[in-house]
C-alpha cells in the first residue's frame, strides 16, 4: 500500500534531510520508525531536500508498506518512534503512481529574519537575527526580480552547480510584521543553497551595498562569486508542496 505523509522537523540537530554517511539526516529517523513498525527496511522519497540546520513545516514523503494501516493509527505509531524534533503531521493513502518528488508541481520555502537589537529567546535558532533594518522599498523591487524563469547559477553552491541552472519562480514576496520579515518563494525546483543566497542578495540591496541593476544582472547565469553572502540556515523553512488533482495533499493540507 502506498502512503503519503507531511513531515515537520526542527533541523538544528540534523545534518539535513538526506540519510548520510556522517551526521544524522531526518530521513534516517523516518525510515527507522517505519522499519520498527513494519519489521523490515522501508525507504522513503521526499519532495525536496533540506541542508543542515534547515527546518520544515511541510515536507512531503511517500513510501510503501505491506500492511494496510488506517492513516490515523499509522501517524500515532510513527510519532511514537520519532524524536521530539521530528513529527508526522498528516498521513493519507496514496495512489500507486504517487511519488512525493516527481509528482510535485511546485515547492515553497519561507525565510524568517528578525530585525532589532534584541531577539526573543524563544526564537533563537528559528530565525536569522539580523540587527540592521533593510530599505523596504528597494528590497521589494529586488524581490520582484526573482519571479519568472531565470538562470540561477549565481545562486547555487559552486561545487553543486548543475549543467542546467535555469529555474522558474512562481512567487517571491516580502512581508513585514513588526521586527519580523518573511521572505516567501515558490518555484518548480531549487538549486543547492539557492533560497539562502537569494536572501543574502536581498540583504545586499537592503543595506545599499548593491542595487537592483546588479541583482538583475545575476539572473542570467553569473558565477556564485558575483553574488553576496549565503544567509544562515536557521531562518529557512521548507514550507509546503503543491500537487495536482487526485493526489493526497494538493498543497499538503497546510496553508
Amino acid at each position: 500500500m502506498k502512503y503519503a505523509a507531511v513531515v515537520g522537523y526542527r533541523g538544528t540537530s540534523f545534518s539535513g534531510w538526506q540519510r548520510q554517511s556522517s551526521g544524522l539526516g531526518v530521513q534516517e529517523k523516518i525510515e527507522e520508525s517505519l522499519g520498527i513498525i513494519s519489521g523490515r527496511e522501508v525507504g522513503v522519497t521526499a519532495a525536496g531536500r533540506t541542508d543542515a540546520g534547515v527546518h520544515s513545516r511541510g515536507q512531503v514523503v511517500s513510501f510503501e508498506l505491506e500492511k494496510v494501516w488506517r492513516p490515523d493509527k499509522l501517524l500515532l505509531a510513527m510519532n511514537f518512534h520519532l524524536p521530539p524534533d521530528v513529527s508526522v503531521m498528516k498521513i493519507a493513502h496514496a495512489p500507486q503512481s504517487f511519488d512525493a518528488r516527481r509528482s510535485a508541481l511546485w515547492r515553497e520555502y519561507r525565510y524568517l529574519i528578525w530585525h532589532g537589537n534584541a531577539l526573543p529567546p524563544l526564537l533563537r535558532g528559528l530565525v536569522w537575527w539580523n540587527k540592521f533594518r533593510w530599505n523596504r522599498a528597494e528590497t521589494l523591487k529586488a524581490c520582484a526580480l526573482y519571479e519568472g524563469t531565470h538562470d540561477f547559477g549565481a545562486f547555487c553552491k559552486t561545487t553543486e552547480r548543475p549543467e542546467r541552472s535555469v529555474r522558474t519562480i512562481h512567487r517571491a514576496t516580502l512581508r513585514r510584521k513588526g521586527d519580523l520579515t518573511i521572505f516567501t518563494v515558490r518555484g518548480n525546483a531549487f538549486l543547492t543553497n539557492m533560497v539562502r543566497i537569494m536572501v543574502g542578495n536581498l540583504q545586499a540591496v537592503g543595506y545599499g551595498k548593491k542595487d537592483t541593476e546588479w541583482l538583475a544582472s545575476l539572473l542570467s547565469g553569473g558565477a556564485r562569486a558575483e553574488s553576496a553572502m549565503t544567509a544562515p540556515p536557521e531562518g529557512l523553512y521548507f514550507w509546503r508542496v503543491g500537487y495536482g488533482e487526485g493526489t493526497p495533499f494538493r498543497t499538503n493540507g497546510i496553508e
